[in-house]
């Protein structure tokens, strides 16, 4: 098994779409900043330094990294550096965290698809994987917790079109 780490604005929003390609486990949490064991109220008022991100544990005979970035991108507005959708502010915006130099060429051969295609510059900041502390237990799974909820937040943040 593997991990990959992918700050994509609100983490509910992107949690079911990696389980739909055989990830075996996504874990909301906050990933890249100083602040140790931050809370969902600190990241989410710009205190820390951490954006909402999320750990996708998953096994490469079944997904490859690139299927996951493919993914990642499909997901994200990947032109907008203030933020994604509703969600405005650092901790929302889009960051991938690599592990290895295998992963950051990957992302760094997406990144420069993604600009050569749109002739629009990515908004993506690829950094080495620093720290990720696990979201309070209510923001795991948030869409089979609260599927009402979920719903209304993907609707109203402009994410379901």
């Amino acid at each position: 098994m593997k991990e990959a780490f992918f700050a994509g604005g609100c983490f509910w929003c992107v949690t079911p779409i990696y389980k739909m390609y055989g990830v075996d486990q996504v874990i909301c949490g906050y990933a890249g900043g100083d602040e140790e064991n931050p809370t969902y109220e600190q990241v989410k008022h710009q205190e820390t330094g951490h954006r909402e991100t999320i750990k996708l544990v998953y096994d490469p005979e079944k997904v490859a990294y690139d299927k996951l970035l493919d993914i990642y991108f499909a997901n994200v507005d990947p032109f907008d550096a203030e933020g994604q959708f509703i969600d405005k502010g650092f901790s929302y915006t889009l960051a991938i965290f690599y592990s290895s130099e295998e992963e950051k060429k990957a992302a760094e051969a997406k990144i420069a698809k993604v600009e050569e295609t749109s002739g629009k510059k990515v908004q993506v900041e690829l950094l080495p994987y620093k720290n990720f502390y696990e979201a309070e237990e209510y923001h795991q799974d948030y869409y089979l917790k609260n599927p009402e909820a979920f719903e209304k937040e993907l609707i109203e943040s402009g994410r379901k079109k």
